[in-house]
């Protein structure tokens, strides 16, 4: 028997029980000690039933968390996957999609770093095509994923990133990890729309990256409205939807501007991308961190007080990580 975190019902909070220790059931499984899993608004999201990914919890539960950090039978620690649920003392994860962690990487970084690389780096590289030398908005910047975008953005090259959220506290820690220029979005529409028209006019944005959807992106959209006259090219990328499912978005932003409207989340990348992630992207963003070129901070909380801590606020830019 383990320990693990359990999930009956949509909604409930999850239990911390004895259940039976997972079997391999393919030759692409293996069996690991789990280290470290992030507590994301992903994960909670399909627990409450919310997310476009969730499912019916099998008879008897399951057991939370899709990734973390764990040990090989040989002593290997690294990132892995898992094929069933995570946050438990053992857990089975695919073997095509580890990362080996670096020596210097804590468990709690390596557990918290890859949701964030996945929200920013995918969407960036793949769906924006980001180009050195290009301007970026990241819309809801302030929160764990939008603080690593802005990082990973300056190092795609980009050469001028603006970061908008509520938090001003949290605005001005983004100009010390690499933003360029913050705007408060908890101001009048008309402020808004003027800054971000003057930002268009002056160094027209070339990639937007949007964690908000909801009022803020329509205003970022409406900011794009031309006139008839040539547009610069933008390309706005759905990665989130922390304060709205759907918006409304006039026909005439489509017609009048440059305008590449796509997402970037689970269905959305090819095998081919994927596979980059885990031989590219993910290998080159822990190198960074354990090297102190990628900033993140987490808080660490122990898997017997899961159900106590399920629902604690974790201030803007920090990842819960439960430790094992």
């Amino acid at each position: 028997m383990m320990k693990a975190a359990v999930l009956y019902q949509k909604g409930d909070l999850p239990q911390y029980l004895d259940i039976p220790e997972p079997k391999a059931k393919a030759d692409n499984e293996v069996l690991v000690s789990v280290k470290a899993v992030a507590i994301k608004h992903f994960d909670k999201g399909r627990a409450t039933g919310k997310h476009y990914s969730s499912h019916t919890p099998m008879d008897g539960g399951r057991v939370i968390g899709g990734d973390g950090v764990c040990m090989l039978s040989d002593g290997s620690r690294v990132y892995g996957m898992a094929v069933e649920g995570m946050l438990s003392e053992q857990a089975l994860i695919e073997k095509d999609r580890i990362v080996k962690l670096p020596s210097k990487l804590s468990n709690a970084v390596g557990a918290a770093l890859p949701n964030a690389v996945i929200g920013a780096a995918m969407g960036l590289r793949f769906k924006a095509d980001i180009q050195a030398g290009e301007n970026v908005l990241i819309n809801g910047a302030t929160g764990f994923t939008g603080r690593v975008a802005v990082q990973i953005a300056k190092h795609y090259g980009a050469k001028k990133v603006i970061a908008t959220g509520r938090n001003q506290k949290s605005l001005e820690d983004l100009l010390k990890l690499g933003a360029d220029e913050v705007i408060v979005i908890d101001q009048s529409d008309e402020k808004i729309l003027t800054r971000l028209r003057e930002i268009q006019r002056d160094s027209p944005i070339d990639v937007i990256i949007d964690y908000l959807w909801g009022h803020s992106a329509e205003l970022i959209l409406a900011s794009l409205k031309g006139t008839g006259s040539f547009t610069p090219k933008t390309r706005f990328v759905s990665v989130g939807s922390m304060t709205g499912d759907l918006i409304q978005l006039s026909a005439a932003n489509l017609r009048s501007a440059d305008l590449q409207l796509t997402g970037s989340g689970l269905g959305s990348w090819s095998k081919e991308q994927i596979r980059k992630l885990f031989t590219e992207i993910l290998p080159e963003m822990y190198e960074r961190a354990a090297n102190g070129l990628l900033i993140v901070d987490t808080i660490e909380v122990k898997l017997k007080d899961i159900a106590d801590l399920w629902n604690l606020e974790v201030p803007d830019g920090r990842r819960l990580v439960v430790t094992i």
